[in-house]
C-alpha cells in the first residue's frame, strides 16, 4: 500500500491523530528513512526487543496527550543495560498513565548523532498546505530558524530551502564537523512534497528531529494530524 492510500485508509476509519509508529510507517512508504518503532507492553518485552535490535535504545511514551514528548518528560535516551531499561520502562509508564490511562511505551534503537533539522507541513488559512524546514531538536522553538514553501516543490525549490537556513553552516561542515548530505535533505523534502500531493487529508506533519549525516538522513520522531 502506498503512503497516500495508507493516509486515506486511516481517515476513512475516523482517525485524525497519527502517532509516531504509524507516522513513521507512512514516511517509510513515502521514501523517507526512519528509525523503526516498536510498541512494548511490559519491561520484559522491552528487554527482549532490545536484545534483538541492539543496545543502546530509546524509550518513549505513546499517547494522544503526549504530542510533545520531550517537554513532558516522555523520552529516555541511550539506555544500555536491561536493568536501566526496566527501570526506565516502569518510570515512563507511571508518568504516562498519570495523564492518560491508555498511554503505552515504544522502543527504538538509539541513532548516532548528526545535524538535527525539523521538517513537515502545516495548513495556512490563506495559502493552504505549506511545507516547512528548520533547525530541529530541542532548540526548534528557541532558535525559530524556519523556511516555508508552497508545494509541489521542484528540485531547485527544495535545495533553496536548505540553503535559506541560518543553520546552514552546520550542514556545510562547521569547525570540526564533516559536511552533511544536503542532497539527502533535498530528497526528503521532495518526498514530503509528493506525500502532501497524494494526501490532502494531512493537516499537520512534524518530523523532529530529521537527523542529517555525511550520507543520508533519518527521521527519529514524527506525528501527523489529519483533517
Amino acid at each position: 500500500m502506498k503512503a497516500g492510500e495508507t493516509i486515506r485508509s486511516m481517515r476513512e476509519k475516523g482517525q485524525t491523530v497519527v502517532l509516531e509508529k504509524e507516522a513513521k510507517e507512512v514516511l517509510q512508504l513515502a521514501g523517507i528513512p526512519t528509525t523503526r518503532c516498536y510498541v512494548v507492553d511490559s519491561a520484559q518485552e522491552a528487554c527482549s526487543k532490545a536484545e534483538k535490535i541492539g543496545y543502546p535504545v530509546v524509550l518513549k511514551i505513546s499517547s494522544l496527550l503526549f504530542m510533545h514528548k520531550w517537554e513532558m518528560g516522555g523520552v529516555v535516551l541511550n539506555l544500555t543495560t536491561s536493568g536501566d531499561l526496566s527501570a526506565a520502562y516502569e518510570q515512563l509508564l507511571d508518568r504516562g498513565r498519570l495523564h492518560d490511562p491508555n498511554a503505552g511505551i515504544t522502543i527504538q534503537k538509539m541513532a548516532p548523532p548528526g545535524v538535527e533539522l525539523i521538517a513537515g507541513a502545516t495548513t495556512d488559512p490563506h495559502f493552504g498546505t505549506v511545507l516547512m524546514l528548520g533547525t530541529g531538536g530541542i532548540f526548534t522553538e528557541l532558535l525559530q530558524d524556519m523556511v516555508f514553501r508552497l508545494p509541489p516543490l521542484a528540485d531547485a525549490d527544495a535545495l533553496e530551502m536548505v540553503h535559506s537556513l541560518r543553520s546552514k553552516p552546520l550542514l556545510k561542515g562547521y569547525r570540526s564537523r564533516k559536511m552533511s548530505d544536503i542532497e539527502a535533505v533535498q530528497g526528503a523534502l521532495l518526498c514530503l512534497s509528493e506525500l502532501l500531493g497524494q494526501s490532502p487529508e494531512i493537516k499537520e506533519l512534524d518530523i523532529n528531529p530529521l537527523v542529517v549525516y555525511q550520507r543520508g538522513v533519518l527521521a527519529l520522531d514524527a506525528r501527523m494530524i489529519l483533517k
